[in-house]
């Protein structure tokens, strides 16, 4: 049977999307993981693979159309399969009448894949009829054998990033018992490199939660039931869930329609409309236009985020917009309750959950620093000449390059010269890498970030400076891809900015080594037997000892030294 792909939700922001390119043409077999299509966001251009062996029969734009969210992107079936209904419906019907058997949305291979996307792998499958209730209890070897990613009604926890393994739930937007439509903002989940907004593709009701807030939930783990629940057999699929043991105590009374509790639901309006009086009339659909991340700065705050005035898109409210904000009660927030300020000479802290960014950060970092055996090269480098060339290249260059450019691009030379240092420890064996991608690491709000340049030994330093500038924003921003931050093979962190002087970095894997950077001071130096001053910056070397020794990151400091004292050696 036929299998329908809709356009997915790419972006929080998304709306419709532009067909790039098609890299399949109608009649070509396509297989799992084939590349369909790029396409063009408001944010950035993604790989669209699929999830579906069979042959593309139908396409629903050319290159260079527009499609709005969940319209009809593609078919793919049988050769001459008959699906005319299909097409005329725009997919929401299938040749014999039924529902259609819809393929999840075909999931974008990079980082930048919105919560939608996954939840369509998880919601958006075949439309088989639901399991109807029954009297008896079934076998708990039938409870185990559903197939939960096969049943419409289910949605996993998607995964929304490549290292991403559970996500938090930040927030729920709808509780049991709500209506959902397709499109509707269901939960905030917290992943290692972003909250994400996750919406329904699935109109129903939403008859069960697998978690509620601050819980973690594990990708492919069940998250919520939406459905009709005389349809709908919850009891089994939550013990298929759990691996056939049963909660029916929870289940029941988790899943009872918002119809049949009696007036729990009129006391949870009543609640919700006493501690947000100003939310449920900020917007249109009744939601304030606000990132996950202000909501929750700005509940922890106890700012009323409606009253917060928003410098995002389309007047979204960030984070930086709930760190700026001031009250203009005075010593109260929005909603009149009272700020907490700390008496003076009394003990006061603030406790903030760790996100899972800073988690992944911590975890990778902490294998890093107790696994490879760190050993430190520290070497001062007289930037003179530096200093004199760059000033002289950016009267010519298109965009501006900054010493950490210079070092870089020193990098990058060195490295081809030492190879050994451009290596990474893989247990049996070390892999020496002959090509040069330096990652630069870049601090964000959430934690820190490590986009790549990749080929810099082949790059001029004019192209180097635009790449970073880009990358560096493109961090701060979220719109970093997989592919943006994927396969360094040197890793480069300059502090020297902030006025630090000189500093160990911990190695970034599958790295060997990573230079740390410091200022550039003006210090007494001796040359030709007088004392002058002279621009010295100090750089220190962390290098695993399983794959590099201290001869060979000496050499290969030596050689760095010599290029950025005399920066025209590099130039050739």
């Amino acid at each position: 049977m036929a299998e329908v792909i809709l356009m997915p939700r790419l972006s929080d922001t998304m709306t419709e999307g532009v067909i790039a390119a098609w890299h399949k043409k109608v009649g070509d077999k396509v297989t799992k993981g084939d590349l369909l299509a790029e396409v063009e966001t408001d944010k950035a251009t993604m790989e669209l693979e699929s999830y579906k062996d069979g042959t593309l029969l139908h396409i629903g734009t050319q290159k260079g159309g527009k499609l709005q969210v969940n319209d009809l992107l593609a078919i793919i079936g049988a050769p001459g399969e008959d699906i005319s209904s299909l097409v005329s419906e725009g997919g929401t019907k299938t040749s014999n009448g039924a529902a259609p058997a819809q393929t999840p949305a075909p999931q974008p291979s990079t980082s930048a894949k919105a919560s939608t996307d996954g939840s369509a792998k998880a919601s958006a499958k075949a439309d088989a009829p639901a399991p109807a209730k029954s009297e008896s209890s079934a076998p708990a070897a039938k409870s185990e054998s559903l197939d939960l990613a096969s049943m419409q009604e289910v949605i996993l926890m998607p995964r929304l990033s490549d290292t991403m393994t559970e996500g938090v739930i930040a927030e729920w937007h709808k509780k049991v018992g709500d209506s959902v439509k397709k499109g509707d903002l269901l939960a905030d989940v917290e992943t290692d490199k972003a909250t994400m907004e996750l919406e329904s593709y699935k109109e129903g009701k939403l008859l069960y939660v697998g978690a509620k807030k601050g819980d973690k939930v594990p990708v492919n783990a069940l998250l919520c039931i939406i459905g009709d629940e005389s349809k709908v057999d919850i009891n089994k699929i939550v013990a298929a869930a759990k691996g056939g043991a049963t909660t029916e105590s929870k289940t029941s009374e988790q899943s009872q329609p918002a119809a049949q509790k009696g007036q729990e639901p009129q006391k949870a309006q009543a609640a919700a409309a006493t501690a947000a009086p100003v939310s449920a009339e900020t917007s249109s659909n009744g939601r304030v236009k606000a990132s996950p991340l202000a909501k929750k700065l700005a509940s922890e705050k106890g700012i009323d985020i409606a009253r917060v005035p928003g410098s995002g898109d389309g007047g979204r409210i960030t984070k930086r917009d709930v760190d700026n904000f001031v009250p203009a009660s005075g010593g109260q927030a929005a909603g009149g309750q009272q700020t907490a300020t700390a008496p003076q000479g009394q003990v006061s802290f603030e406790e903030v959950p760790v996100s899972q960014m800073r988690k992944i950060i911590a975890k990778r970092l902490a294998e890093s620093k107790f696994t490879a055996p760190h050993f430190y090269l520290t070497m001062a480098i007289n930037m003179d000449k530096a200093v004199e060339s760059r000033a002289k290249l950016n009267e010519v260059s298109p965009v501006k390059i900054s010493f950490n450019d210079f070092v870089l691009k020193a990098c990058a030379v060195a490295l081809k010269l030492h190879p050994k240092v451009n290596s990474s420890w893989l247990g049996d064996k070390i892999r020496i890498n002959h090509h040069v991608n330096i990652g630069v690491a870049v601090a964000v709000e959430e934690g820190l970030l490590v986009p790549v340049v990749r080929f810099a030994d082949t790059k001029p330093l004019s192209q180097i400076a635009k790449e970073v500038k880009e990358l560096a924003q493109k961090a701060k921003d979220k719109k970093l891809q997989p592919a943006d931050w994927e396969g360094n093979t040197f890793t480069i962190s300059n502090l020297g900015m902030f006025g630090i002087e000189e500093f160990t970095a911990i190695i970034n894997p599958p790295d060997a080594c990573i230079l740390a950077i410091g200022a550039i001071n003006q210090v007494p130096v001796v040359k030709d037997g007088q004392v002058v001053v002279g621009n010295i910056m100090k750089v220190t070397l962390s290098c695993d000892h399983r794959v590099v020794d201290g001869a060979t990151g000496s050499a290969f400091l030596q050689t760095l030294q010599g290029l950025l004292e005399e920066p025209l050696r590099m130039l050739v």
